[in-house]
């Protein structure tokens, strides 16, 4: 039988996932959220890793900006960062999100910190402009600061989404935060991309 994928260097590491509702399990019980599932997937592919929950709901980026510092004193190998959407709900000037998730990965990389960055799409409503923007943003930080990108946190329920396909079998009654089976399908898809997160915490060079 072949032995479980473990990367080199990925073995006892810390990773923090940082967003809001959508990280933080909101609506469901505590083992079915985001952190837990993802946590028994990796440890199910062979990797010693131990995923800590920086989620808080209603969290926006400027919320985020204002506790990265009190998150990276934890000493995270790794971080997620997965915020955006209550900018969004808000209408948050894209601007203002894209400086303030600026501000993250910048302390980020100051700590040797490596991050995969989640974004979101935005709907049409607040105008092409806003949408192209939004949407942008995180590309061009990734680009900027070297980071794995992840367009949709959501995965494989945007993609239904996108075809005008019915959500009701992925998302909760508020149409906002995915169930169960949902967060499933969001950890298989970001699954190798969190992969490749821990692949480079483990090649980041120790401390002095």
């Amino acid at each position: 039988m072949a032995s479980l994928p473990a990367p080199a260097g990925a073995q006892g590491l810390r990773l923090t996932a940082m967003g809001d509702s959508l990280t933080q399990g909101y609506g469901l019980p505590a083992e079915q959220g985001f952190v837990p599932v993802l946590q028994d997937w990796l440890t199910g592919r062979g990797h010693d890793v131990t995923v800590l929950n920086a989620g808080v709901s209603g969290d926006t980026t400027a919320g985020g900006a204002a506790r990265v510092a009190w998150t990276l004193a934890d000493a995270p190998d790794a971080m997620i960062v997965a915020l955006g959407g209550n900018d969004l709900l808000r209408g948050i000037d894209p601007a203002s999100s894209k400086a303030n998730l600026g501000t993250i990965l910048e302390q980020a990389d100051s700590a040797g910190v490596p991050v995969l960055l989640a974004g979101l799409p935005a709907p049409g409503n607040y105008g092409p402009d806003f949408k192209r923007d939004f949407e942008a943003m995180y590309v061009d930080l990734a680009a900027e600061w070297d980071v794995i990108l992840v367009p949709d946190f959501l995965g494989p329920i945007g993609e239904k989404a996108m075809q005008g396909l019915s959500l009701t079998d992925l998302m909760q009654d508020d149409r906002i935060h995915p169930n169960a089976l949902g967060v499933r399908q969001i950890v298989e898809a970001i699954g190798p991309d969190v992969e490749r997160l821990l692949d480079r915490a483990g090649q980041q060079p120790s401390p002095p």
